[in-house]
């Protein structure tokens, strides 16, 4: 019996796989795994059954993250526009464009360089609005309430579709990684590895990361360094276009080697978080999984973002100012932002960085490397074939033959890892670039599509397994999600010109208005306190140069503490760190009262549940009211065979009521 059982139970899975593949997987690829079909629904629960939860909860995670981004992109071109609107009417960019009120800048380098009016970093003044405008602050907040929405829809999408597949009560089955059984296996079978056993592992984890982390950070340190000495190479040559042109070709430069850095150190960093994790010896798949998941996930976070956090919050921060600057090298002084601040240069970062990853990394990568993979291995079989000459080799291949040329499913850690990367870049310095979302819902428009072809014709089908949730990932959405307040307060508050400009324009300012904001930014300073050897060779200005002008604020040279910080300095420290705190603190509490007023299971949901399990108690009353009938019962039936056994006379006088009385 059992083997006819057994022998049933593999023709069942061998025709429900045939079924399967003749069935699902063209129906598949013809309404999901088509860039036609952009437009449509994923079949949520037709991926399940083929592909199984794992997957399943990954592409319906993936389609509500780019549903969401639908209203961020709306929102996002919104404050766009507004920025093109009001540009004409910026009262800074008009005073910094002004040509009859040129205010003459300090040298932006020694000798070599001349002084400039500011009327020269018009383009740059003008194009910096579009993105350092009211607006923006307004944005940075709906982006964080956009984020803990997203979390919370995607809670009760989680709970639905765990309900709906059985999930809900479902606790998850611990398997051992094959690879993981074989490191074990190489020790003694009955060893067990204690603390002291796996000490050195998690020094050299530790050690390890830490070495790629001051090696991202050498990274940018270097790309800081070409592009110190690139401006200062560029500011001395003889052809005046290339004068002109220096900060635009440092800084296009420079982010393309950025982007070529991140590139190649991802490739790296994902190798070495695996190695890592396989030297610790984890118990299980799972922890397994989750360990590799938070190396990789840190490595990467600081890959992607160590250029972006350099230009937000340190590039003209140690400067210095005329006559006292600060040098890396002898010669190099340390770089300052542009006249129009450090937002703009922040959004070109930002914007060619992300994508500049989406393009080449998620989507080229994607399609190319696997393809030039089958098509090695393709020629390797070929070649292979033509070596035996197997006579017994069909003229057509099986389809176990072609499915076997596909390349191997390696786990949804590398899907979900760029869409979390993403999602950092669509909010955690959203202030700046506004048209974040709109890049970011093009991309997955695509990605859904290009990750459907990849599982269903370009990967062997991977094994079903089961999961109730997207495990750890939804932790690191949330902490990417808090951490996107901190940073956005201070890129509203320190490298944006929105707090100096509310603080002119209600305590200096003598009419109310932005007139005057530029001349309050801008300190003097007197030509003749430059140090030697640092003042122009040569001056293209007609008129001598007694006082030119830098942006700070600092006391002028005839005060009684010269170049000293002002009060408006430390007025406008003061209120930059007060909207820290105030905005850090409402978003929170937005936050928390979106996450408060929206319930983590749908009211369906939460009925029908409530149905089953009344259903399932009034189930187990009535079998436990049955059970206590039949105990009655046999409590009667044994009060009757004491009371015939007490009467022993009606026993002897009557013996055939034995069997009666006494039943079997």
């Amino acid at each position: 019996p059992n083997l006819t059982h057994l022998t049933l139970m593999g023709v069942g899975a061998s025709l429900y796989f045939k079924i399967s593949v003749d069935f699902f997987a063209p129906l598949l690829y013809q309404e999901w795994a088509r860039y036609g079909a952009f437009y449509k629904y994923q079949p949520i629960d037709l991926i399940r059954k083929y592909f199984g939860e794992k997957i399943g909860l990954y592409f319906a995670w993936l389609g509500l993250y780019t549903e969401f981004l639908i209203p961020s992109s709306v929102v996002g071109i919104i404050v766009f526009l507004y920025g093109c609107i009001t540009m004409e009417s910026d009262i800074p960019s008009k005073e910094m464009c002004d040509q009859e009120k040129a205010f003459t800048m300090c040298p932006l380098c020694d000798k070599s360089c001349d002084y400039w009016n500011l009327s020269t970093a018009c383009a740059t003044g003008r194009a910096s609005h579009l993105f350092d405008n009211p607006a923006t602050v307004f944005f940075s907040i709906f982006m964080a309430l956009w984020a803990t929405m997203f979390l919370e829809q995607w809670k009760r999408l989680q709970m639905r579709l765990g309900y709906f597949w059985d999930l809900t009560g479902f606790e998850e089955e611990e398997f051992s990684n094959a690879c993981l059984d074989l490191c074990v296996l190489q020790q003694d079978e009955k060893e067990k590895l204690t603390w002291r056993d796996r000490m050195p592992g998690y020094l050299v984890n530790v050690a390890s990361i830490l070495f790629m982390i001051t090696l991202t950070f050498s990274a940018v340190f270097g790309v800081t360094v070409y592009r110190i000495t690139t401006a200062a190479v560029l500011s001395i040559s003889k052809n005046e276009s290339t004068r002109s042109n220096v900060r635009v070709t440092v800084t296009a430069t420079a982010v393309i080697i950025n982007l070529v850095v991140i590139l190649i150190l991802d490739e790296i960093y994902g190798a070495v978080a695996k190695w890592l994790t396989e030297m610790e010896v984890p118990k299980t798949e799972k922890t397994f999984e989750e360990r590799l998941i938070l190396k990789a996930f840190l490595l990467k976070f600081v890959n992607s973002y160590a250029p972006i956090f350099y230009v937000a919050f340190f590039k003209g921060r140690f400067v210095g100012r005329p006559g006292s600057y600060v040098y890396m090298f002898d010669g190099y002084r340390m770089e300052e932002c542009a006249p129009g601040g450090c937002l703009m240069e922040l959004c070109i970062q930002l914007s060619i960085i992300m994508l500049g990853k989406q393009l080449i990394q998620n989507n080229l990568f994607e399609i190319g490397i696997p393809y030039l993979k089958k098509l090695f291995r393709k020629l390797k079989d070929e070649r292979t074939e033509k070596k035996e000459n197997d006579s017994n080799h069909s003229k057509h291949p099986q389809q176990w033959d072609l499915d076997y040329m596909l390349e191997p499913f390696t786990g949804l850690t590398p899907e979900y890892m760029e869409m979390i990367i993403q999602f950092g870049f669509v909010t955690l310095f959203v202030a700046s670039f506004p048209l974040a979302p709109v890049f970011a819902l093009l991309n997955n428009i695509i990605e859904v599509r290009l990750d459907a072809k990849k599982f269903v014709s370009e990967l062997r089908r991977p094994d079903t397994v089961r999961e109730k949730d997207i495990g750890i990932w939804y932790n690191i959405l949330s902490g990417i999600g808090k951490f996107s307040v901190i940073i956005n307060a201070f890129v509203i508050s320190v490298t944006s010109d929105f707090i100096p400009r509310l603080v002119y324009q209600y305590a200096y300012s003598q009419n109310g208005t932005m007139h005057g904001f530029i001349n309050h930014t801008l300190s003097y300073f007197n030509v003749s306190h430059l140090k030697a050897g640092t003042q122009p060779d040569i001056s293209q200005f007609e008129q001598e140069v007694i006082f030119c002008r830098y942006k700070d604020y600092r006391e002028p040279p005839w005060s009684p503490n010269p170049y000293e910080f002002s009060k408006q300095y430390w007025s406008v420290l003061s209120a930059r760190l007060a909207f820290v705190i105030l905005f850090q603190n409402l978003v929170m509490f937005l936050s928390a009262l979106v996450d408060w007023m929206i319930p983590d299971i749908p009211k369906d949901i939460s009925e029908q549940i409530k149905k089953e399990k009344s259903m399932l108690v009034d189930f187990f009353l009535k079998e436990e009211h049955e059970k206590l009938k039949l105990i009655e019962s046999f409590i009667m039936r044994d009060k009757h065979r004491n009371k015939g056994c007490s009467n022993q006379h009606i026993l002897s006088a009557h013996p055939e009521a034995l069997g009666i009385i006494v039943p079997s």
